[in-house]
C-alpha cells in the first residue's frame, strides 16, 4: 500500500507561481509513475503531469507544457509540481496519484490517490 500526501496549494494571482509537493510512504515506488491530476468545479478530472519513478521520464498535458515542471526526489520519496505563469483556468483541486496509467494520461482507475490540495488563481 502507498500513502500519498499533498501540500503546497493556495490562493495566488494570475502570473504567480506555486510548488506542490506529494510525499509518498509505504511500499517502494520503483516501477510506478507518479503524477498530478486536477479537477475544477463542474468539470471532469484531467491529467496534468507525470514522472517515472525509475528513469525520470516526464509527461505533460498540452495545457501546462512550458509552464509546469514535474520532478522527483527519490531520497525523500517526494514528487513536486512547479507551476509558473498560473492562469485562472488552472484553478482546481490537484490530486497526486501513483499508477503506470499516468503515462498515457489516464485519470480513472489509478491505484493510489492523495486527498487533494486546492489551487485557486485569481484574475
Amino acid at each position: 500500500q502507498v500513502q500519498l500526501v499533498e501540500s503546497g496549494g493556495g490562493l495566488v494571482q494570475a502570473g504567480a507561481s506555486l510548488r506542490l509537493s506529494c510525499a509518498a510512504s509505504g511500499r517502494t515506488l520503483s516501477g510506478y509513475a507518479m503524477g498530478w491530476c486536477r479537477q475544477a468545479p463542474g468539470k471532469n478530472r484531467e491529467f496534468v503531469a507525470a514522472i517515472m519513478w525509475s528513469g525520470g521520464r516526464t509527461y505533460y498535458a498540452d495545457s501546462v507544457k512550458g509552464r509546469f515542471t514535474i520532478s522527483r526526489d527519490n531520497t525523500k520519496n517526494t514528487v513536486y509540481l512547479q507551476m509558473n505563469s498560473l492562469k485562472p483556468e488552472d484553478t482546481a483541486v490537484y490530486y497526486c496519484a501513483a499508477d503506470l496509467g499516468l503515462q498515457t494520461g489516464r485519470t480513472s482507475g489509478l491505484e493510489f490517490w492523495g486527498q487533494g490540495t486546492q489551487v485557486t488563481v485569481s484574475s
